[in-house]
This record gives structure tokens, C-alpha cells and sequence, in this order.
């Protein structure tokens, strides 16, 4: 399994996503401060990663911390928190894991500033190995939906990548080859970033399942051609009533699947489910560097001084959503029931 991000002695160590396919390569951010600048600059990507990573980055700020006192502490675990949320805006696993780790700040801040320091690296671990149980649980759940054979059209990257470790679409469709199924990946290109050339394809490929890589424009032409049988996209933030903002031209695809009566399936971690925001319309989209339009490998592709538009994300209406898949169970419309008795059954176990 790719080692997306892990905890070590020397500080959180990643495999460089803008260096992929053709150089794996892996840093290791020393400060908080430098995990902030990975998870900005993309080092780091995908909403569960992002979420832990930033876990991660207030365990190793606060560990190298200064102060004897918890006042003291608190006063640095605020600033850690503050830096790490200015990251992304839009992947609500990032505000997800900074509130994680201050609840657990604030249920320790009676003890001893060291004890303290041990268990926010705990905590941070904790939410590691649940990221990867929970994208196993989610294979399992979307697995049966998934077709017995042919194609099967992804965007982005939703995949060990994205994770730390198996994936969320990708550990869909990981679970459905594991158990027999015949599935062929079609992997989106995904401009202006190339997260499915670069990304998709290398990871599946590292597993052996079939993939094609096509440009984003050849979507529709696919479907139209009886190529793909279904939808399957991770998410980085889901409103409450099933809106869901993903890496931008997931609209665009969600659109030509339901005109071609293709299910198109959502899969996230409960995580991603943020039932505060009511509907899509309240997402913040971030906006990034004009640069990554303008420029491939370095080398510029459009002329000085044009306008550039570069919004990261757009959000899917729910009526274009045949399902979303959890680690918890699979929500169906209306999605402002089925996702909220997923949080009420997960309440309950907790009791």
C-alpha cells in the first residue's frame, strides 16, 4: 500500500504528489510550519489526507513546543491550529481534525505538558489508522454497486493517495476487482492539475487493474459509446442536504452521466459530511494560483495577460447523485434523511 503520509521521529514524512508518476520521492516537514506549506502546495492532497496530515502538524508543533505551563501551551496549540486551518478551504476533513485535536487538548489540559504532547501524537496516529479502516469499510459498502464487468469512469484522485492508505472511490473500486469483478478504469485526466493522469493511473496500475486514461472532454463521447456502466468520485466536502463539492468538472461529468442514465456514485468518509452547511451554495471554493493554467512542466500555454479563472472545486446539485457512500452505510435521496440517520446510528453506538 503507498505510504501516503506517516508519523515518524524526524517529523510527518510524505510521498511528493507533484513529483508523481515519474519520481517518487519523499520529504520530511520538520516544523508545522512546513506541513502547512505541503499540504498548501499540494505536496499532500485529497480531503482524508489533508485532514490528517494536519492532525499530524499540531501533534509536531505542539510537541516541539516551548513552555513548562499549559497556559503557555495553549497560547502556541492556538497559533499551530490557526496556521494549519489557513491552508485549504474547502476540505472540510482539514477543520474536522483541528477541532479533533482541540477537544482532546481541552480533555487533557489538567495534566502535565508533557503527558499532553504524548497524546496529541496519539490522537494524531488514532486518526490514521481509522482513515485507512474506515476507506476499507467504504470499499466494502460500494463494492456491490459497482458493475460485474466494464467500464467504470473516475475523476481526480479519491485513492490511497488522497487517503492514508486503500481510497475512497479507488478503494471502491479496489473492493469490487477484489471480490471478482471485471471492472476496466477510464481516469480522467482532471486539468488543470492532472491528479487522474498523474495520480489515478499510477497507483492502479501499481495494483494491476486496468486503467485508460482520457482526456476530460472525452467523457461524454465515452458514455455516449456505451464505455462506461458507472460514475464513482471521492468528495471534499458534503452539504447536508447531499450537494457535493468535489475537484472542478465533476459537474460537468455528473450532468452527462445522468443524461446517459450512468449511476454516479460519491464516496467519502463521514468526515466529509458537513451537516452545518445546509446546501452547496454555502461551500467556500478555493481559488488557486493562475499559474497552474498558465503553465504545464514549467513551460507557459497561454499568452501574457490573459484572464485566468482557477477555481479548484465545484459542487454537484444532490438531483445528479445516485448515492454516497460512507464508511457508515450508503445515503440515498432524500439525502437531508439519509445522511443525518447515518450521524444518528453512529451516535448511538458511541452511547
Amino acid at each position: 500500500m503507498v505510504k501516503t503520509l506517516e508519523w515518524t521521529d524526524d517529523g510527518v514524512r510524505f510521498i511528493d504528489q507533484r513529483r508523481l508518476p515519474t519520481e517518487e520521492v519523499y520529504v520530511t516537514c520538520s516544523t508545522y510550519e512546513d506541513v502547512a506549506e505541503a499540504i498548501r502546495n499540494m505536496t499532500v492532497r485529497g480531503a482524508p489526507a489533508i485532514g490528517v496530515a494536519a492532525a499530524m502538524g499540531i501533534a509536531l508543533g505542539t510537541r516541539d513546543a516551548e513552555g513548562d505551563h499549559v497556559s503557555e501551551l495553549r497560547r502556541n496549540f492556538d497559533q499551530i491550529c490557526e496556521t494549519l486551518g489557513e491552508t485549504r478551504p474547502t476540505a472540510v476533513n482539514l477543520f474536522w481534525a483541528i477541532e479533533r485535536m482541540r477537544r482532546k487538548f481541552e480533555e487533557l489540559s489538567e495534566l502535565p505538558v508533557a503527558q499532553i504532547k504524548a497524546a496529541l501524537i496519539t490522537e494524531a496516529q488514532c486518526m490514521y489508522v481509522e482513515d485507512i479502516a474506515a476507506c476499507e469499510a467504504m470499499g466494502r459498502n460500494g463494492a456491490v454497486l459497482m458493475p460485474a464487468s466494464g467500464g467504470v469512469l473516475t475523476h481526480c484522485n479519491a485513492g490511497a493517495l488522497a487517503t492514508c492508505g486503500y481510497g475512497t472511490a479507488l478503494g471502491v473500486i479496489r473492493a469490487a476487482v477484489e471480490a471478482g469483478k471485471k471492472i476496466q478504469v477510464y481516469a480522467d485526466e482532471t486539468r488543470p492539475f492532472l491528479q487522474g493522469s498523474r495520480l489515478t493511473a499510477w497507483e492502479l496500475m501499481k495494483d494491476g487493474i486496468p486503467t485508460t486514461v482520457i482526456s476530460d472532454s472525452m467523457a461524454g463521447a465515452m458514455m455516449g459509446q456505451g464505455r462506461i456502466g458507472a460514475v464513482i468520485v471521492g468528495a471534499d466536502r458534503i452539504a447536508g442536504n447531499g450537494d457535493v463539492a468535489n475537484k472542478i468538472g465533476t459537474y460537468t461529468i455528473a450532468i452527462l452521466a445522468k443524461e446517459h442514465g450512468i449511476p454516479f456514485y460519491v464516496a467519502a468518509p463521514f468526515s466529509t459530511v458537513d451537516l452545518d452547511t445546509p446546501t452547496g451554495e454555502h461551500i467556500p471554493i478555493e481559488q488557486r494560483s493562475t499559474r497552474e493554467v498558465t503553465h504545464f512542466a514549467g513551460k507557459q500555454i497561454a499568452p501574457d495577460g490573459v484572464r485566468i479563472e482557477n477555481p479548484a472545486f465545484d459542487v454537484t446539485p444532490h438531483r445528479y447523485v445516485t448515492a454516497i457512500i460512507t464508511e457508515r452505510g450508503v445515503a440515498r435521496a432524500p439525502f437531508d434523511e439519509s445522511l443525518r440517520n447515518l450521524a444518528e446510528v453512529a451516535m448511538e453506538a458511541t452511547r
